[in-house]
């Protein structure tokens, strides 16, 4: 389509004489076509010259404007090298007319215009860098170098920063540069002689672009966004910018990084450098400090520039100064950086695109994205103006009332309009801004009735050791207080919450999130006040906290599937080792903590609660057994045969674990005829998969950064502690139809294969079921049953508070349990099914049956609060002191009870009533033990 098909709007002429001068300069123009130009040049003497000088390109152009870009980009690369310097400055020429032109009469959006100046920009500096390095290479100065590697600059790479990386560079824009060399390609002793020659090819390109001659300039071009740019070349390696981030590297460089773009050069290498960076610039937690970094730039921004102090139109900075761009663009780049590490969508370049995924994902109103985006295109074309009228870089507005009606005739409206119109925007930017950036001021201290040498005592704290974290704290303090206050008991609360501040070993950046969704700290009291061991985890991973924000948290519990599948995702990423089991750890903490949240708020019942852990557990299994059986198979080549399995015993096996459980598991491998593998060092079969068992067990429980994944019990093997810590699929088969105990094939009953090779999973499982339903003496289960019994009585001692052990309670009960799935033979692996069972053949009757079923609730229920409330069982003279009010309340809604009292006696009676139904259904000489 040609320009005149697409105005949609036309600027006034200030001076209409000299618009219509240019406007004669060029042949048949449309009357539409013709208001647009006089209106250009009658207020921009910069666009009045370009007309000048490029009238006859400009008519064919407006035939069809993309056209004339596209055939203007094709034959840039051609113009030779000693011809390249003019013909970029007429290229420029060019594209500042049709660009500047297409805005002005509305033919292209804002984002067109910025994205072919951009374009512009990509190939301005491929061309003059190809044209550098090629001199460099064609001298002999580049080691190892021929014309075949001036495509990819011989392995540098430019990185475009700023506006030119998120491909929206305003109309006048400098071009913010880092350039940076693969050392990697040159050997060690050529290194020095490469540097040098990258940073000659670098500032000639930069001369190229930069220098104002007679024919204009290309682009102003500034190198100093490169690490320490006083005392490094403009031309560095790869490596050594690398370990300056990961050392050195500040916040405004990471936010800077959000918009960087390889555009130039060896994309492919610069593509990897900002891989490196992914860690530096993307955090792994939730980074709300990175709040007051930004508003500390913002406020050093405008003290350097002198912007302070309230909005007023005349030569206020549109970028700068309030309410001016680039307080949308910290707001969008700071809310990226805080969650962008545990989200990859919001790894976007583009502001308006941030806001669009921001608003997506929930982390700014709906009203606050459209609001801003709006805004943000209204501010750039008032800023595109202003640069049109001389081609110059400014972002202020007039400090005239004549400059202000020759910019409202620039911008084709009327002046009283234009001035409000702007003022209100402004001052919108900065409502919408200012409450995110800047602290309010310091809060009056609450009146509370604390003990003050508690409160005294927060100073001497890890927590509090920076000034940053104390300033944070002194503005959440007042409303901690407060909260503490509101809570039933208030001095309970006050404790639990010192302890949670005593443990935490940092302060700035969980302090930086409670100011930031103050609800958390509701939150934190409910649980320090009712939980004191979850407070304590808290203490040590406090990150977790991140997941209660990041929109998933009351979620619908996802399935193992869905779980395993996000782990996966999130492995996928991560190609180090250890990487990935710091990865593990810190997913399955956060999830982890959700459910003992949800227990505690009683968003699910005990039943759902217990499901849910063993799920985590086992996703965490099936996620993490692919990457460790990889990182040996590097070394000692693919697993022989057909694979292995683990193997689910014990709670785990029957998909129901508290939240302080350990997982009891099995290893069953399947050679299938091999003898070795075939990796770089082979190892025979046997070894290879106790080795490989080893290294998943260590992978789970080794303590790293973020502390151990599970505690692992492989004691349930055959032979237990003294057979191979992996068994052979034969020698399983054989064992456990020739050699195992009654007490093996009772916890065969509840054997689940969780993670490994599927068909050997469903042979696995196959033998289960055989060994399971095969035919028994019920008088000789029982038998054992009871012998079983009276051994576990005489060897532990029963707490009161403790729901596992003693009689009547829950070991006691799934033993019996378990002998009637062995006697019916069901696939079944729940303890109800089995009890069901053990009515169905006589072994006892349903009012027996129905006693077990209530102990095995209760003490099911109590062992779940219990293991959430405290690290350890619970010592009954310390009742009910050591769970505090709100864990007392919890344990009671928990087991259905209305008084500490009551559950006591419930619970000392319905075990008693369980243990009497045991007595009953067991031989005789069990109750004489």
């Amino acid at each position: 389509m040609n320009f005149d098909s697409r105005i949609t709007r036309a600027p006034s002429a200030f001076e209409p004489s000299l618009g219509a001068e240019a406007a004669d300069l060029i042949c048949d123009l449309r009357a539409s076509t013709r208001e647009v130009v006089v209106g250009a040049a009658g207020c921009s003497p910069y666009l009045k010259r370009l007309i000048a000088q490029e009238a006859r390109w400009l008519e064919q152009a407006l035939d069809g404007p993309e056209s004339a870009v596209a055939t203007l980009f094709a034959e840039l690369p051609e113009i030779t090298a000693k011809a390249l310097p003019s013909g970029l400055r007429q290229a420029k020429r060019r594209i500042a007319l049709i660009t500047g032109l297409a805005d002005l009469g509305g033919v292209w959006p804002l984002e067109q215009v910025t994205g072919v100046l951009s374009d512009f920009a990509d190939l301005a500096v491929t061309t003059a860098l190809r044209a550098t390095v090629g001199a460099e290479i064609a001298r002999g100065k580049l080691p190892g170098m021929s014309t075949d590697n001036i495509h990819d600059a011989a392995g540098m790479s430019v990185l475009a920063m700023g506006k030119m990386g998120a491909h929206e560079l305003n109309y006048s824009s400098d071009i913010d540069l880092i350039c940076l060399f693969d050392e990697t390609r040159f050997a060690p002793d050529d290194f020095h002689d490469a540097r040098a020659s990258f940073v000659r090819a670098t500032r000639r390109m930069a001369a190229m672009l930069n220098d104002l001659t007679g024919e204009g300039y290309v682009f102003r071009t500034d190198l100093r966004l490169r690490p320490d740019p006083g005392v490094t070349p403009v031309c560095m390696a790869m490596e050594a910018a690398e370990r300056y981030y990961e050392s050195l590297g500040r916040t405004w460089e990471r936010a800077a990084y959000i918009k960087a773009r390889p555009c130039a050069g060896d994309l492919d290498a610069g593509a990897g450098f900002l891989k490196t960076l992914t860690p530096f610039v993307w955090r792994k937690h939730l980074d709300f400090a990175a709040i007051q970094d930004a508003h500390d730039m913002r406020l050093r921004y405008r003290e350097h520039k002198g912007l302070g102090g309230a909005i007023k139109l005349y030569e206020h900075n549109m970028k700068l100064g309030r309410g001016g761009i680039r307080e949308i663009e910290f707001f969008t780049q700071t809310r990226q950086i805080i969650a962008g590490g545990r989200d990859p969508d919001l790894r976007v370049r583009g502001t308006i695109e941030g806001l669009a995924v921001l608003c997506a994902k929930g982390w700014i109103a709906d009203a606050a994205a459209a609001d801003l985006s709006d805004h943000y295109r209204a501010h750039r074309e008032v800023e595109h103006r202003l640069q049109m009228l001389n081609d110059a870089q400014t972002h202020s507005l007039p400090k005239s009332d004549t400059g202000f009606t020759r910019l409202a005739a620039f911008m084709g409206r009327e002046e009283a309009e234009m001035r409000a119109d702007v003022m209100a925007r402004l001052e919108a930017v900065h409502e919408l801004t200012e409450g995110f950036f800047a602290p309010e001021a310091a809060p009056r201290p609450a009146e509370h009735s604390f003990d003050e040498r508690v409160l005294t005592r927060w100073q001497t704290y890890p927590a509090l050791r920076s000034e940053r974290a104390v300033e944070i704290f002194n503005r959440l303090k007042p409303d901690v207080l407060t909260r503490l206050s509101a809570t039933a008991k208030p001095g309970e609360a006050l404790l639990a919450f010192d302890g949670f501040l005593a443990g935490l070993p940092a302060g700035v950046q969980l302090f930086s999130l409670f100011e930031a969704n103050p609800q958390l700290i509701d939150l934190l009291i409910d649980i320090v006040g009712t939980a004191p061991a979850l407070a304590r985890h808290l203490s040590r991973n406090a990150g977790v906290f991140d997941a209660v924000i990041a929109g998933r948290f009351f979620d619908d519990w996802p399935g193992t599937d869905k779980l395993s599948a996000d782990l996966r995702a999130i492995l996928a990423a991560e190609s180090d080792y250890e990487r990935k089991l710091d990865a593990t750890r810190r997913w399955a903490k956060e999830w982890h903590f959700g459910v003992g949240v949800h227990h505690l708020r009683g968003l699910a019942d005990g039943a759902q609660i217990a499901a849910r852990y063993a799920e985590l557990a086992e996703a965490c299994l099936r996620a993490l057994w692919p990457h460790v059986a990889a990182q040996f198979a590097a070394k000692h080549g693919e697993m022989p045969g057909r694979g292995a399995v683990i193997v689910g015993m014990g709670s785990l096996g029957a998909g129901r674990l508290n939240a302080t459980s350990d997982l009891d598991l099995i290893m069953i491998y399947d050679a299938d005829g091999a003898e070795m593998s075939d990796g770089k060092r082979p190892l025979p079969v046997r070894q290879y998969y106790a080795r490989l068992t080893q290294a998943m067990v260590t992978a789970m429980t080794a303590p790293m950064a973020e502390g151990r994944l599970y505690e692992v019990d492989m004691r349930l093997r055959p032979s237990g502690t003294q057979g191979p810590v992996a068994t052979s699929w034969q020698s399983f088969q054989d064992y456990q139809e020739n050699q195992a105990w009654l007490w093996e094939h009772l916890a065969l009953t509840r054997a689940r294969v969780v993670a490994g090779s599927k068909a050997l999973g469903a042979d696995v499982e196959a033998l289960r079921l055989s060994v399971v339903q095969r035919r028994r003496n019920p008088a000789m289960v029982l038998d054992e049953v009871a012998k079983m019994r009276a051994r576990i009585s005489a060897a532990k001692q029963a707490k009161f508070w403790d729901g596992k052990l003693g009689a009547g309670r829950l070991q006691d009960i799934e033993l019996l349990g378990q002998a009637g799935l062995l006697g019916s033979g069901g696939a079944a692996r729940e303890i109800e099914a089995g009890l069901a069972a053990c009515v169905a053949l006589g072994w006892m009757d349903a009012a027996g049956s129905a006693a077990l079923l209530r102990a095995h609730r209760l003490f099911w229920h109590m062992q779940l609060a219990t293991k959430l409330l405290s690290e350890t069982v619970i010592e009954d003279a310390q009742m009910p002191g050591v769970l505090g009010q709100g864990g007392l309340a919890f344990l009671l809604r928990e087991t259905g009870f209305s008084s500490l009292a009551d559950l006591r006696a419930g619970a000392a009676q319905i075990a008693a009533d369980a243990a009497q139904a045991l007595n009953l259904a067991l031989p005789h000489n069990e109750k004489e033990a």
